[in-house]
């Protein structure tokens, strides 16, 4: 639609010709507000935990070499996206996330909580667990994008390769004034239990992850259990959930009923490389895949005729960078990019144009890997750096070879250095060397990506702050 707007005087003749044009400005206004929103009926929310600029670019090298594509290199639309956290530089990922849930800049540790809240650990409880919550009584909680969907009729979930009350997944659903209470972070989403969220209505419809220890009893097998006694997946039951510890269970979960999956007793689940492990080495064989659980995520919460909110975290690609091992970094990585494809084809079979669904891709935060030296084209990026002129090893002032990957920060920092070989660099658990000691390698401040298809992609453009996602996302759903 055009409009022609027409020179008015500084003093309108007439109170009518004021009224017509401020009716003309308000629908010129709403015009510019239509090219941006579309009413989603679903958004499927992506977030690559730690998945900053340098981890794309390896993953894709990595796989399909550097002149191929990630699956999430195709979205259309794209942005880049600030990080800081309101009290921070470099943010972790519980006020990141919450930005993009709720809208709203939070102090690094506290979870979808008012501006001001500060954050307080939690205490040890009588087994030695953080299972105390020493968060202020009245503090203000912020509504999250997954409750307002809920409150408009919608089905929603959360799912996750770390625990389930993990900082990004817990943004989600909870408020609390530190990630690190996260058994009371379980106790908000077991539906009419002490604790409860209320926000909820009658409870997320799907949960996954692992951290199966901060919903059940603490015993002499379970020491990460909880210290009040309390079982939550028995009050999940009780309230109609279907209750899986594994992927057969998950598989067998039928339509129509809430769902929890908590594919893990003790911790998170397994990195992709690892997933093949059996006990006593890891309960990967078991577990679901990233893939594997949006898929049925999407089976389930697509039953709902108003639509549905589901977020998906590839969470251990954070962990990886952490300990300096790129490799299961990079392979995480892809397990989550894969996770996107399979739900853009799953969501397509109903919706082929994606006119009703928004899918949006990103990460809460960056990491200090880098790129070193000149290498020539199609080396292995986690292999030694062989130069582009020569394909000779490259080497340092002191004559030794070097990796392509390091990292600014973390434990692998030799007072001497010396040659790596090939053999070295590529195996599984090697880690990255890097450039200032620390015992576990940090967060980076730098911006991150963001991509984006379907309903509403078409607002997210340019250099954005993270809270303004929110209201991208409130705006492709018309609320």
């Amino acid at each position: 639609m055009k409009f022609t707007l027409k020179p008015v005087a500084s003093k309108p003749a007439t109170l009518k010709s004021a009224l017509k044009l401020s009716l003309l400005t308000t629908l010129v206004a709403a015009s510019v507000a239509s090219a941006y929103a579309a009413d989603a009926k679903n958004v499927i929310f992506f977030l690559g935990d730690g998945m900053g600029p340098s981890v794309v670019t390896a993953a894709r090298i990595f796989k399909y070499k550097e002149e191929g594509s990630l699956n999430m290199d195709k979205l259309e639309r794209t942005a880049r996206i600030k990080t800081f956290s309101n009290d921070a530089q470099t943010t972790d990922s519980a006020p990141s996330m919450a930005a993009y849930m709720t809208g709203v800049k939070m102090n690094n540790e506290v979870i979808s909580m008012a501006q001001d809240t500060i954050a307080k650990e939690p205490g040890r409880d009588a087994n030695g667990n953080l299972g105390v919550d020493n968060c202020p009584a009245g503090g203000k909680s912020v509504p999250t994008i997954l409750e307002l969907a809920k409150a408009k009729g919608k089905a929603v979930g959360a799912i996750t390769t770390t625990e389930l009350t993990h900082a990004t997944p817990a943004t989600t659903f909870s408020h609390i004034c530190n990630r690190n209470a996260q058994y009371a972070i379980a106790a908000q989403t077991a539906p009419g239990g002490n604790g409860y969220n209320t926000a909820l209505g009658d409870g997320v419809d799907v949960l996954m992850g692992g951290g199966r220890n901060h919903f059940t009893p603490w015993s002499a097998s379970n020491k990460g259990g909880r210290a009040d006694g309390r079982n939550l997946l028995a009050e999940f039951a009780a309230k109609g959930y279907t209750v899986a510890a594994n992927k057969a269970e998950m598989a067998a979960a039928p339509s129509g009923k809430k769902f929890i999956g908590l594919y893990s007793a003790k911790s998170h689940l397994e990195y992709e490389l690892d997933r093949t492990a059996t006990p006593p080495l890891g309960e990967g064989a078991t577990q679901p895949s990233l893939s594997e659980m949006t898929l049925k995520a999407i089976d389930l919460l697509s039953k709902n005729n108003a639509g549905y909110f589901l977020m998906v975290e590839g969470g251990r690609i954070d962990h990886a960078l952490h300990g300096i091992n790129a490799k299961r970094a990079l392979t995480d990585t892809i397990a989550f990019d894969d996770a996107i494809k399979a739900a853009i084809d799953k969501v397509r079979e109903t919706d082929p144009k994606l006119e009703n669904t928004l899918i949006v891709v990103t990460a809460d935060h960056d990491h200090t890997l880098a790129f070193n030296g000149y290498g020539k084209r199609g080396n292995p990026i986690l292999d030694i750096n062989r130069g582009y002129k020569d394909n000779q090893p490259s080497k340092d002032e002191d004559g030794n070879t070097y990796t392509t990957l390091v990292f600014g920060n973390g434990p692998n920092r030799p007072d001497l250095r010396t040659n790596v070989d090939s053999a070295t660099a590529l195996a599984d658990n090697y880690k990255q060397e890097t450039g200032v000691r620390l015992a576990s390698e940090t967060h980076g401040g730098g911006d991150v990506k963001l991509l984006a298809t379907g309903a509403g992609a078409k607002a997210f453009k340019g250099t954005l702050d993270n809270t303004k996602v929110f209201d991208l996302l409130k705006a492709a759903f018309g609320f």
